[in-house]
């Protein structure tokens, strides 16, 4: 009897713990505009830290608010969908914020779909879906007709801690799906992202972990890692692990829908599908304790590890990577001196980074594996051990040479301080490995071949110190 009593007073309380969105007036017909009955939910749920139950149903909303201490579940077959502008109807104004050292998208939370500042122990999860198509923008947000403000993010968080993000679904989110920026003892698991532009951007943030993730963004990055100075200080994002991720490249769309088609075969710069893991580039505050492990990269560019604004790189781990149709370099670790930072920052560095255990097929061969530092800043203590690659080949040292006014290994003062991407240093002269401005690169048990003749060498160096190649067999197809 005892028992008995204990399960029923459970049930009535979890009961009276869920509040549900409907008794505050929400519709979920896709025509009434829900959003002021959700913010009214949250906020009675954020006085008891109750949970706010989003059920089955097309929720047309502006702006959600979130409040420290409260959960949101949206039920399976939930679309939180967001509102287009009208003359009389808008998102939540961008707060003023400095944007001199990174651009107005990563400056400003308010305007988006969902926002929070401030805040602890939050979450949001479920098996809904959260839907900006047509309406979230892909750069800066303009306004309605009549002046009304629009929104460019799906969910945005500053400055919060205690966050879990678990098993919702993303859907064309404009420039961001989640841009995450000083929150820290952050869970994100389970969550697919299918969107127009950046699927996950975690800036500035300590202690987190992206786990079983499904991020496609053939026009951008999909996981990426930043720590800008859009805090108006350089805050470090350390202690990441990424684990059991997959990135891809495929139409905007058709990874949700399960057709993963390839009809777009370009991202917005003019080289191929985006889709991939990366550091960068924004790049302030330091990468410090990354770990990046058992993902998979299909249709997409490779992984990135970039440095650009003054913070240091150290202690990387990467492992156990799959990367299938990779349409640039399939590892790229790069130095530079973009320094979209206050007057007098300190330099970027780049210290021990471990790359182990990697399996590439069918990757682009214009760029090789590259490792970019700059004269005077080399990249240093780099560690690639059990790499395999099989390049498609085919290019010629005529396709070296005929680029104009570009020397792959001269790093001008302007091309330094240019984006960086593996297609800013031009094809280089080497198919399995080029090296330039680096100390203590050690590389060991890989196997990289051509699956047709590339004329070039296998390996190319400029400007190195300490590089060793060890049991490695590089084989070009004739």
């Amino acid at each position: 009897m005892t028992r008995l009593f204990i399960i029923l007073l459970a049930l009535i309380c979890n009961h009276v713990m869920a509040v549900n969105v409907r008794t505050f007036g929400a519709v979920g017909d896709g025509t009434h505009i829900d959003s002021p009955a959700i913010n009214a939910a949250i906020l009675e749920a954020a006085r008891n830290g109750e949970t706010v139950v989003i059920p089955q149903g097309v929720w047309l909303c502006y702006s959600i608010r979130l409040h420290s201490g409260v959960t949101i579940r949206l039920e399976k077959g939930a679309v939180l969908k967001a509102a287009p502008v009208t003359d009389e109807q808008g998102y939540d104004e961008a707060e003023p914020n400095d944007s001199r050292y990174q651009d107005y998208g990563h400056s400003h939370w308010h305007n988006s779909l969902i926002w929070g500042e401030n805040l602890h122990d939050v979450t949001i999860e479920g098996e809904g879906l959260i839907d900006g198509t047509d309406v979230l923008s892909r750069g800066e947000p303009r306004r309605g007709y009549k002046g009304m403000p629009m929104a460019n993010k799906a969910l945005a968080l500053r400055d919060c801690r205690q966050v879990t993000i678990r098993g919702l679904s993303f859907l064309s989110c404009g420039h961001f799906a989640m841009l995450l920026t000083g929150v820290d003892d952050l869970l994100i698991e389970g969550v697919k992202v299918d969107t127009n532009r950046d699927g996950l951007d975690i800036d500035c943030c300590e202690r987190v972990v992206v786990r079983n993730c499904q991020v496609n963004t053939i026009n951008d990055d999909a996981i990426v890692l930043k720590c800008s100075y859009a805090l108006g200080w350089a805050k470090p994002t350390a202690h990441v692990l990424v684990e059991d991720c997959h990135v891809s490249g495929y139409d905007v769309g058709s990874m949700l829908d399960g057709t993963c088609t390839t009809k777009a075969v370009k991202a917005p710069d003019g080289d191929g599908p985006t889709g991939r893991i990366k550091l960068g580039t924004e790049s302030n505050g330091g990468f410090r304790h990354i770990t990046i492990r058992r993902c998979v990269f299909t249709h997409c560019r490779g992984l990135a590890l970039e440095t650009v604004d003054g913070a240091a790189m150290e202690d990387v781990r990467v492992s156990d990577i799959t990367m299938t149709d990779i349409c640039n370099s399939p590892i790229y670790i790069r130095l530079g001196d973009r320094m979209r930072a206050p007057e007098g920052f300190h330099p970027s560095t780049v210290d021990d980074i471990r790359i182990s255990n990697v399996h590439v097929e069918d990757a682009d061969s214009r760029y090789a594996c590259l490792i970019a530092g700059m004269p005077g800043h080399p990249i240093c203590n780099v560690r690639i051990k059990n790499l395999y690659v099989l390049f498609r080949g085919g290019i010629t040292m005529r396709d070296v040479e005929e680029q104009t006014g570009t020397n792959p290994f001269f790093f001008s003062k302007t091309k330094n301080k240019s984006y960086p991407e593996p297609s800013a240093h031009g094809i280089q002269p080497a198919w399995a490995f080029s090296i330039c401005h680096a100390k203590n690169i050690r590389i060991s048990n890989c196997q990289l071949e051509t699956s047709s003749f590339d004329e070039r060498p296998p390996v190319s160096q400029n400007d190195t110190e300490g590089v060793r190649i060890r049991k490695t067999i590089m084989k070009n197809l004739r």
